[in-house]
């Protein structure tokens, strides 16, 4: 347990009678992205309040800890060791951006020459510094974002708590906001991601848990959960309907399509499958006209795990299939 960051023991918490965390167990090793994914409403955001210790948890959790600190004895020392970016901005849009970093140098208890510096650097860094001096109510999406995770860093944080930080964002800003999360992990920096974006999990997350009716899922690596789910197949189209007819009786375990001369071979697609399946089509001289391979993805896991309740909304991806084509 010495290299997790986050290590928390039936996280409980209710609103009411309403039950929003019922006995959660999360695990999170040092200099990883951890991501929660989740529909709206399912949990995500209450636990970062409390892993942050912004709530309390509810009557019966376990115990949590923190940046290597006991939450319940040892506030004050978690809240040294975390920055957190939330849903919504912390950006306040009448004063400038460098002033904003400023302000958060001074909540943080920097000298007013520490605090400079590392406003400073962290404007440069994050692409801000031709706008320091602009109201923050003039900045785009993208920027006050980018500002937002500026702030979050003063202090040097060693675990940062994002919650849903690319929601509204175009792809483009999405895009740079993950390029961001990247390079603070490559510094040894903890991330934990809440996102109800299935894509962002799947790109960015080294593991990921599955929240659902206040019970984690399911959990682990995108692979491993693309692997709770069956249905990977490969499909070949045929033009010519004696190279269908040819193909159809020797792949007797495929099912067909006779309207559009296509057959499905279910196949995990691996790379030793598909050259088995061509190698065959070479000897056996049938030539299809196109071959394509679909795997489970993070969709098709979300929509078995939970129902298809409260489907997170995908943004839009542009040029990526969910089937490839070969």
């Amino acid at each position: 347990m010495t290299d997790l960051a986050i290590a928390a023991h039936g996280l409980r918490k209710s609103y009411g009678d309403k039950t929003v965390l019922d006995g959660v167990d999360l695990a999170v090793p040092e200099g990883t992205i951890f991501s929660l994914l989740g529909p709206n409403g399912a949990g995500k955001t209450t636990a970062v309040k409390i892993l942050s210790t912004l709530v309390p948890p509810g009557p019966g959790s376990g115990p949590i800890r923190v940046g290597g600190h006991d939450l319940a004895g040892e506030p004050q020392a978690v809240r040294a060791a975390i920055g957190v970016t939330g849903q919504f901005s912390a950006v306040d849009g009448l004063i400038t951006g460098e002033e904003n970093m400023l302000l958060m140098a001074d909540l943080r208890h920097l000298s007013r020459r520490e605090g400079r510096r590392v406003t400073g650097e962290l404007l440069e860094r994050f692409d801000l510094a031709e706008a320091a001096k602009k109201p923050a109510s003039t900045y785009s999406g993208g920027m006050k974002r980018r500002l937002d995770i500026a702030m979050t860093l003063v202090g040097d944080p060693r675990i940062i708590f994002l919650d849903e930080p690319t929601t509204g964002l175009d792809p483009r800003s999405r895009h740079t906001m993950w390029q961001i999360i990247r390079e603070l992990v490559s510094d040894g920096v903890t991330v934990f991601l809440t996102t109800q974006y299935l894509e962002e999990a799947d790109e960015l997350a080294d593991r990921i848990a599955v929240l659902h009716d206040g019970r984690i899922a399911a959990h682990g690596t995108a692979e491993e959960l693309k692997r709770i789910v069956p249905g990977g197949h490969v499909r070949l189209r045929f033009t010519d309907p004696a190279a269908y007819q040819s193909a159809a009786s020797a792949l007797r375990e495929a099912s067909r399509d006779e309207e559009s001369l296509t057959l499905q071979l279910p196949s995990g697609g691996s790379q030793r499958e598909l050259r088995s399946l061509l190698d065959w089509l070479d000897a056996a001289g049938v030539e299809a006209d196109q071959l394509t391979v679909h795997t489970p993805d993070l969709d098709d896991v979300f929509f078995a795990l939970t129902g298809g309740a409260g489907v997170p909304a995908q943004p839009t991806k542009p040029n990526q299939p969910k089937e490839a084509a070969g």
